[in-house]
């Protein structure tokens, strides 16, 4: 295994500052989802042509940049990631974890944490990654001893020096990585809180005062577990792609959002901002300040020639595929996060459709498509296969099955029980409409289920297609694991919604009121 304990840094300590205090700059991305090029507003490819009229944001030749510059601002700084580096791209479905891998060897990390999508290809591809990376991988709350490829590979916590201190970093994934990925059935997950404190219990003992917890469990985990362990100073948070800032209106909270003596960070996603924390110390490993503000990467960023070159290079062969004129639009299709998960959207109701639409003929009577299957929107004008293969990067297959309309409504239920926090369970639906009353307890929110016209009958067997990793199970889909007659093993998702698009061109997006919030 890889022991990470690097040679000291210039020390912090400057002339006039009081002998106790030590100062640390933590920069910080998170859920990067292989966005090595610029991307657009809405989170999805940007042309050549707008990147050189500024109109694009992101991209590792930005964040390359931005790094180098912060890190000329500090004395003690250390760059960690709260974890989904994997998955969103063509690059990922072609590089799998390598790209990342080096880009992020470039930019000199410091620590990761694992996210769920690191688990997308199982561990093997994981496995792959930790190998190529320079920095420690962490993850506390999994027992990954059963799993061969990773025992012994990813540590659960480190300690690195900087600056002639000890800093300690715990490692967090979700604890339902087995609902949203492929960790396989070696891999146990376990609660956040008394992972972290038991790491924290074994650094303290060690004499290392100054802790971060490097967290793939969104912003409402990081505030329970904060509020619930003694000992963490800083978490660095990932997964629910949440901004967290002072200047900004669509901040879900101010930067950093302090729970107790606890400071949390965020940096919304995609290589959009890059966090720039600056912490004070005491002498006992206190924090007597914490301040700063992500850093947008838009236009004013300059992008950095040899990694622009390098990207360049390693999109060579994705053109081909990528630059494939699929149909073209004359309004947006939307697929924001916070529309699709709560709500019915152009793009959830365009993927249903389509799903309904190729295994019509085959008895099936409703599409669900969850909303966090959905990664990104379109704007006007040619769509490309590289778009929707942003949009669905997963390369989920259709699945066919059936179930009873009890089970559905049951789906449905859980499709919804979740809609506070945004989660990706949320139903995008065809072929059927219901309602749901968010204010009502989890498990009694759905109503109105209306299939073909009638009322849903629950006795009744509903044929039923979705993708593969729901109908395994994924999202809390759980009911669908013993459906009958299931077929898993249909055309690509992305390739059916980019055909349904040139069959129906041109295509007008649209959503229909088949989803009612009460």
């Amino acid at each position: 295994m890889k022991r990470f304990l690097t040679a000291s840094a210039a020390l912090a300590l400057t002339t006039g500052m009081a002998a106790a205090d030590y100062n640390l700059t933590i920069l910080h991305t998170n859920d990067f989802h292989a966005r090595f090029e610029p991307i657009s507003k809405y989170d999805g490819p940007c042309s050549a042509e707008d990147n050189g009229e500024g109109k694009c944001f992101g991209g590792s030749a930005r964040l390359m940049t931005a790094i180098t510059d912060a890190r000329s601002r500090t004395n003690n700084s250390i760059l960690v990631d709260g974890g989904d580096q994997f998955q969103g791209t063509l690059f990922y479905t072609y590089y799998k974890g390598k790209l990342a891998a080096e880009m992020m060897n470039q930019m000199g990390y410091d620590g990761m944490t694992v996210g769920n999508h690191e688990f997308d290809d199982g561990p093997e591809v994981l496995r792959g990654f930790v190998d190529a990376v320079e920095f420690p991988i962490l993850m506390s709350n999994a027992d990954i001893s059963g799993e061969p490829l990773l025992a012994d590979q990813i540590a659960k916590s480190v300690v690195i020096e900087r600056g002639g201190e000890k800093i300690g970093m715990i490692g967090l994934t979700p604890e339902d990585t087995h609902e949203l990925a492929s960790p396989g059935d070696n891999i146990t997950f376990s609660d956040p809180v008394a992972a972290v404190q038991g790491e924290v219990d074994k650094m303290t003992a060690e004499g290392v005062n100054k802790i971060i917890v490097l967290s793939h469990s969104g912003y409402a985990t990081d505030q329970k577990v904060a509020a619930e362990t003694t000992g963490v100073d800083v978490i660095v948070g990932g997964h629910s792609n949440t901004l967290l800032s002072n200047t900004s209106d669509r901040a879900a909270g101010p930067y950093p959002t302090m729970v107790g003596n606890t400071a949390i960070v965020q940096a919304y996603a995609y290589g959009k901002f890059l966090g720039e924390l600056n912490v004070t110390f005491d002498d006992e490993g206190n924090i007597t300040e914490a301040a700063g503000e992500p850093i947008i990467m838009d236009a004013a960023v300059t992008e950095d020639e040899g990694t622009v070159t390098r990207i360049a290079e390693a999109a060579g062969p994705l053109e081909e595929i990528r630059n494939k004129v699929v149909t073209s639009i004359d309004e947006p299709l939307g697929g924001d996060r916070e529309v699709c998960r709560a709500q019915e959207c152009s793009m959830g109701t365009l993927i249903a459709d389509a799903m309904l639409a190729r295994v019509a003929d085959q008895g099936i009577d409703v599409a669900i498509q969850n909303g966090g299957g959905i990664r990104a929107s379109i704007d006007a004008g040619e769509v490309t296969m590289g778009e929707v293969l942003t949009v669905l990067p997963f390369q989920n297959t259709l699945s066919t099955f059936q179930v009873t309309g009890e089970t559905l409504v049951a789906a449905l239920e859980n499709g919804v029980s979740q809609v506070e926090e945004g989660a990706g369970r949320f139903p995008q639906v065809a072929g059927m409409t219901f309602a749901f009353d968010g204010s009502q307890p989890a498990g009694s929110r759905v109503s109105d289920v209306m299939i073909g016209g009638e009322a849903v009958d629950p006795a009744k067997v509903y044929g039923v297609v979705s993708n593969n990793y729901v109908r395994n199970g994924g999202d809390g889909y759980d009911m669908f694991k013993s459906a009958m007659n299931p077929y898993d093993f249909g055309p690509d998702l992305a390739d059916v919604t980019a055909e349904y698009l040139a069959e129906n061109a041109p295509y007008k997006p649209f959503t229909d009121g088949r989803i009612t919030v009460k």
